[in-house]
């Protein structure tokens, strides 16, 4: 375990208007959590101090959505630059500690590369996490003089040579506190920007004298952040590559990997098929020999063996039996519970339900908060009447009933073993002995009736 003697400062106090969005840019979804919880995530990681999280925004913003209560919040009132970041968080700051400085619009930041900058910490004065890139557009340029570091120049006061150098840094470095808020008092905004920048600090400590050091990223990537809604995607489809080559790796067959989304955490069995367009969000379980049509949506659900999701199903927080078959165009919502053997067929919507073993209902049904047992058949067009305007109500079906077509089940109600339901029945009472119900409709004919012309559509 790391000594417990280093503070994480994560700068997320950017206004981010180049999202062109209406809430803070660090919020904004990458996969399944936002931008900055990947961030925070590492950060945890390594077990640090405390980390402190400079923000803009009013502190219910972020924290009604991050949620993380080990989280200390410092407002930056004062929109003026990284530098202007870090001496609003520096108020936290104990001299013999040591600070890491993390960006919150950097998702890919590793614990890896973290913990080699920590291995620095007693070695230099300011450890810098910089990286190579053959394309350093847009990144700081770390200048050097007989190797030695000596500052950091923004791409935009770059001369035509300092452009050209590979080596850019990522933000994040490790310093003494007590060092690091000697250098920010004497950083200034004497810019185009009007800015207190923080890249100053490391000519500041070039120029005491101080012995400056670089680490390099694990990876490339890390590096990357986010400034608008490009960056987003290409952030997103990096992320969705890794996530793809490793369900391959692990067996999974998905017959057009160039159009799957997975958005969460995926545990799954052997020979899982998945088509074409399928997304998959939250933590979701697949049992061995599983089929997923294309255009299914699927949430935070427990798919057990031999089960067929045909094409373009929702299921949102249910689970599944073994050897059902659901779809296509079926909508499966939250408490939904199907027991083995199960077929829910096309236009079929479920709710807070529990359908037990070898149960049917094939065609554009809805049933919700129901108790439905085994081998029951219910009818298309027919529904569960569970909502009064105000007040939700239970159905319960015994085992081996039978519901005809277009038949309102009004709840509450029950309805006992073997029992026949006829079609275009109403049903309003209970049902306690095994019989068939239906409700007396008498048919009629108007002879010699013909429609009138203005009722008459044309045949040319």
């Amino acid at each position: 375990m790391l000594k417990r003697d280093t503070t994480i400062v994560i700068l997320a106090a950017g206004k981010g208007s180049r999202m062109k969005s209406n809430f803070p840019k660090v919020l904004h979804k990458l996969g399944d959590k936002t931008i900055l919880e990947y961030v925070i995530n590492t950060a945890k990681s390594i077990n640090p101090k405390k980390i402190i999280l400079v923000d803009n925004f009013e502190k219910k913003i972020i924290s009604s959505n991050i949620q993380e209560k080990s989280i200390n919040y410092v407002i930056q009132k004062k929109q003026n630059g990284t530098g202007g970041a870090i001496l609003t968080a520096s108020k936290k700051f104990l001299d013999d500690e040591y600070i890491i400085v993390l960006y919150g619009d950097m998702p890919f930041i590793s614990a890896e590369s973290v913990k080699k900058l920590i291995k620095y910490k007693k070695k230099s004065k300011i450890t810098l996490l910089t990286s190579y890139l053959d394309n350093p557009n847009g990144y700081g340029r770390v200048l050097r003089k007989n190797k030695k570091i000596i500052s950091i120049i923004e791409e935009k006061n770059a001369n035509f040579y300092e452009k050209k150098i590979k080596e850019v840094y990522s933000g994040t470095f490790i310093a003494n506190a007590k060092n690091l808020k000697k250098w920010l008092k004497k950083i200034n905004d004497k810019n185009i920007q009007k800015e207190l920048y923080a890249t100053d600090i490391v000519h500041i400590a070039y120029l005491e004298g101080a012995n400056i050091k670089s680490v390099k990223t694990i990876k490339t990537k890390e590096i990357l952040g986010i400034n608008n809604k490009l960056q987003l995607s290409i952030l997103e489809e990096i992320l969705q590559k890794e996530k793809i080559k490793k369900l391959l790796i692990n067996g999974i067959t998905l017959k057009n990997p160039y159009n799957f989304t997975l958005r969460g955490n995926l545990k799954h069995g052997k020979n899982v098929e998945i088509e074409s367009g399928v997304v998959l969000e939250g933590n979701i379980f697949l049992g061995d020999n599983i089929k997923i049509g294309t255009g299914c949506i699927i949430k935070n659900s427990f798919i057990n063996d031999n089960t067929h999701i045909k094409e373009y199903t929702i299921l949102d927080n249910v689970q599944i039996g073994k050897n059902c078959i659901i779809g296509p165009f079926a909508h499966l919502r939250p408490k939904t519970i199907l027991s083995d053997e199960v077929e829910i067929g096309n236009f079929v919507e479920i709710k807070d339900s529990n359908i037990k073993k070898s149960s049917k209902i094939k065609h554009l049904s809805y049933i919700g908060n129901a108790e439905i047992g085994a081998r029951v058949n219910i009818g298309a067009g027919s529904i569960t009447c569970n909502y009064d305007g105000k007040n939700k109500f239970k159905t319960t079906i015994g085992d081996n009933v039978f519901i005809g077509s277009n038949t309102q089940l009004v709840a509450p109600i029950k309805i006992t073993n073997n029992t026949t339901i006829a079609a275009g029945t109403t049903l309003t009472k209970n049902i306690n002995i095994p019989c068939l119900v239906y409700n007396k409709k008498i048919q009629k004919c108007k002879i010699n009736w013909t429609r009138s012309n203005k009722n008459k559509k044309s045949t040319d």
